[in-house]
């Protein structure tokens, strides 16, 4: 697997400086942990390249325009406006599930940003707005609700997420995420609840466990036609006894 690290902090509009230096702690802890250490729950030693790539992180639009044409498997932030460039890059009919506390659909600014390069991406017509399913909401305004309700986007809100269990839920994703031609899959890192993932810029109570977030990407992958993924939004100035950096590790880990 092909990993690329995007130190990325100029989406985040100056409210999360810091996540620019996820990428290369989720690294050092991914090799510390499970290379030397470490085999994942499947058993198996990970293994994995990491591209070294030059990225102007300088300029938002330029950016953009590189994520598109990037190679690679798994994506490593930095902030969620990164998401943008690499759906756009990618080919096929695509189909995107995302893990977020959030939706990302406020009305859009000049550049894209983490709070509407979702809604972005439905409005430039890069994604057809069914073919996203978004999962662990819980904080969002009225103006981001009445866009998803406007334009049926797939949505799996805490409150209701496990009415069903958590199997049935998983078998239901999992059954709309096959029809698509290539799947793109986003974890923001505030789907998990702060008191498992402190380390980002917007902690959000109520939110899925670290168990409850693994259980679904390892199911997930088993997708033949996923392409690519990406962790976003993970914080180490933030983080607590690097408890999120670790579990960014974990989640990385798991995907290998």
């Amino acid at each position: 697997m092909k990993i690329v690290k995007i130190p990325f902090n100029g989406g985040s509009l100056g409210k999360n400086i810091g996540t620019e230096k996820a990428p290369d702690k989720i690294i050092e802890k991914l090799k510390e942990n499970y290379v030397n250490f470490y085999v994942n729950e499947n058993k198996r030693g990970v293994n994995f390249e990491v591209l070294n790539v030059k990225l102007n992180t300088s300029n938002f639009d330029v950016l953009q325009d590189e994520l598109m044409h990037l190679e690679g498997d798994i994506f490593i932030g930095g902030d969620h406006s990164i998401t943008y460039g690499l759906v756009k890059g990618l080919n096929g009919e695509k189909g995107l599930i995302i893990f977020d506390a959030h939706p990302d659909c406020e009305v859009p600014t000049n550049s894209i940003t983490h709070e509407d390069y979702l809604r972005k991406l439905i409005e430039d017509e890069v994604i057809d707005a069914r073919n996203i399913i978004l999962i662990g909401l819980r904080d969002y305004t009225k103006v981001e609700l009445e866009f998803l309700e406007r334009n049926k986007v797939n949505c799996y809100f805490m409150k209701n997420l496990f009415e069903n269990d958590i199997k049935e839920v998983c078998d239901d994703i999992m059954e709309i995420a096959n029809r698509f031609g290539s799947l793109y899959i986003s974890v923001d890192i505030d789907a998990v609840d702060c008191a498992f993932a402190p380390g980002t810029g917007y902690p959000s109570p109520c939110g899925l466990t670290s168990r409850e977030l693994i259980y679904f990407l390892q199911r997930l992958k088993l997708l033949k036609n996923l392409r690519r993924v990406d962790l976003v939004e993970i914080n180490p100035d933030k983080d607590v006894n690097e408890m999120t950096i670790i579990l960014g590790a974990k989640i990385i880990a798991e995907l290998l």
